[in-house]
């Protein structure tokens, strides 16, 4: 795979296309690799629901574009914001094990790539924080 221009614009396209407004192309190349390895379209509007990854941490490179990366606390609060950007000094964060994270998309066109360890599992119920009010 070669990860160019040609590719962004294509999985920009299939996200604009979503009604999720994201895309996300797995880089595994065989069904053994149980690694986490992904390219994520995103556009202004997805919604990233408030989560976290119990068994892993999870590192995202900002490729192109502009979002801002969000931690919270147990009751829903933002702690710590980040502004990732492909022309900016912040281009990737490693979120430890268990932290409540979101992303805001603050450009269409943006891309990033996402890495986990261990095989793809999704979320769990009590892995999606709901707000208290």
């Amino acid at each position: 795979m070669i990860i160019n221009t040609e590719l962004f614009n294509r999985l920009t396209e299939q996200a604009k296309a979503s009604p999720r407004l994201r895309y996300g192309l797995d880089m595994r190349t065989t069904p053994e690799d149980q690694s986490q390895r992904l390219l994520n379209a995103l556009e202004p509007g997805t919604v990233m629901p408030i989560h976290r990854h119990q068994d892993t941490t999870e590192t995202a490179v900002i490729l192109r574009g502009r979002l801002k990366w969000l931690y919270y606390d147990e009751q829903g609060n933002v702690t710590d914001s980040y502004l990732l950007d492909a022309e900016g000094d912040v281009r990737g964060i490693s979120v430890p094990q268990g932290q409540w994270h979101s992303i805001e998309c603050l450009a269409s066109g943006t891309i990033i790539m996402e890495s986990k360890n261990g095989p793809w599992k999704p979320l769990g119920e009590d892995d999606i924080l709901r707000k208290i009010k």
